[in-house]
Parts: structure tokens; sequence; C-alpha cells
């Protein structure tokens, strides 16, 4: 029987108020084919309701996708990035509104008329999707951000990034857990974190570079976690999913 009513205690609710635990999970199909998709959400059943289709999906297999699994009455976190001059977000932003979506993805380096504009957009839509800035990809080092030209480091530039995707109303942030408890100072309350690059003790790290256990995620005030090949390359990915909100559960309460 599925508890997903009962509420937990979150120290740092979305502007929705507090998270049941369940909710927290995000499970990233970052797969090639909606039969793909398919087969890992019938494996999961009801250890997870909220799904990422991302970019390698969603090329592969177009709004389709999207629309199947809100139909199946599952959640969508359409993580494209969308990062362009602000008419052509708030365009974009519109019809993944229409696709009745949950939550979906600008780059908050997009600038704050761009952030402004989507976020404009998704909250006057019927849907209401959650927007959510990307702030540095979890996959970057110090290293790579000096590459390409910021040398201020990660830190400081996700708080940036974090205040002005607040300032432009935008429902939250998307940056690893390793910044997530100095944003949740900065900010406060109210304001949605999610975080990919989440690894269980034993885990492999993949591409990551700043990765942290769903433990870690939660104490650091993260509201949503990002998981993937832990849960979706498990032998039985119903029991990983499970595992997960258990370690959530046990670092909220």
């Amino acid at each position: 029987m599925s508890n997903r009513s009962v509420a937990v205690h979150d120290p740092s609710p979305t502007p929705n108020g507090p998270i049941a635990v369940e909710d927290r999970l995000i499970v990233a199909l970052d797969v090639s084919s909606a039969a793909e998709a398919r087969k890992i959400v019938s494996a999961i059943g009801e250890s997870a309701q909220i799904y990422k289709v991302g970019k390698q999906l969603f090329t592969a297999e177009g709004p389709q996708v999207v629309r199947d699994l809100v139909a199946s009455g599952r959640k969508v976190f359409l993580d494209l990035k969308f990062h362009d001059i602000p008419n052509t977000v708030s365009h974009a932003v519109a019809e993944a509104a229409r696709l009745r979506v949950s939550m979906l993805t600008v780059h908050a380096s997009g600038g704050l008329k761009m952030l402004t504009a989507a976020t404009e957009v998704a909250n006057s839509s019927a849907s209401k999707p959650m927007v959510l800035a990307v702030t540095v990809l979890t996959s970057f080092s110090e290293e790579d951000l000096t590459e390409i030209g910021l040398s201020s480091g990660i830190g400081p530039q996700v708080l940036r990034l974090a205040g002005m995707a607040r300032m432009a109303g935008c429902g939250g942030i998307v940056t690893s857990a390793r910044e997530a408890a100095s944003i949740r100072r900065e900010l406060g309350t109210g304001f949605a974190i999610v975080t990919p690059g989440i690894r269980p003790h034993g885990a492999d790290v993949g591409d990551q570079a700043r990765v942290v256990t769903p433990t870690d995620a939660i104490r650091a005030g993260v509201s949503h976690i990002v998981v993937g090949r832990p849960i979706t390359g498990a032998p039985n990915p119903a029991e990983a999913a499970r595992a997960i909100v258990e370690e959530m559960r046990a670092a909220v309460i």
C-alpha cells in the first residue's frame, strides 16, 4: 500500500509548502527510447512518482514521452535547460506548461530578463510548472569554471546566480548539495533546491565532480534529489528507490 499521503517535516519547504519524503526523489530517465523508459518506470512501480526527462530521451522520443508519463499519473521534471533570448525561452516554457510538466529547468546564466520571462509565463499557465534555474553544473570543478573565464569560484558563482533566480521569481534552483547549505542560509526557506549528482555510499560517481549522499543532501537543506544510474541500473530498481527514500526519511525526521 502506498504511503505517499504521509507528510514529513521539511525544514526547507518549497513555495507549495512542506514536501512528503516520497516526493523528494526524482528518478532520471537518462535513456534513449520510450520503451526503455517504460521498462524503468514499470520496474520502479510506486517507489517513485517524479521522473526526469532530459535532453537524451526528449531528443530521441519528443514530447509524447512526457505526455505518456503524465497520463500514467507520474510527475515530470523536464530538464532541457532552456537558455536563449527571453522571447524564445518564454515560448518554450509555454509549450512545456501545455505538456503539464511539474518542473522545468532554465539556465540561470541566461540573466534576469530571461528568468523573469520564464517565470511569468509559467505562473500564468494553467499547469503552473515550477521553474528551476540551473546554477553551476555538478560536473564542473573549480578548474572548469576558471577555464570559461569565471574565477570567483563555484560557491560565490552559485550564490550569485541563486539570488538572481529568486529575484526573478523562480521556484528554486538546481545545484550541487555541496553549495546547498550556504544557499539555504542566504535565501531561507520557501525556495526549492534540486540536486543532481547524488550517489549512495559505495556507488560509482561516473562523470560527476561534486557528489554527495542522499543523507548529506537532505541535511544540507536540499528539497529534491535527482538519482539516475544507482536506481535505473540496479538489479532491483524499486528496491533501490525505496532504500534511498528511507535514507532521506531518516535524515529528515
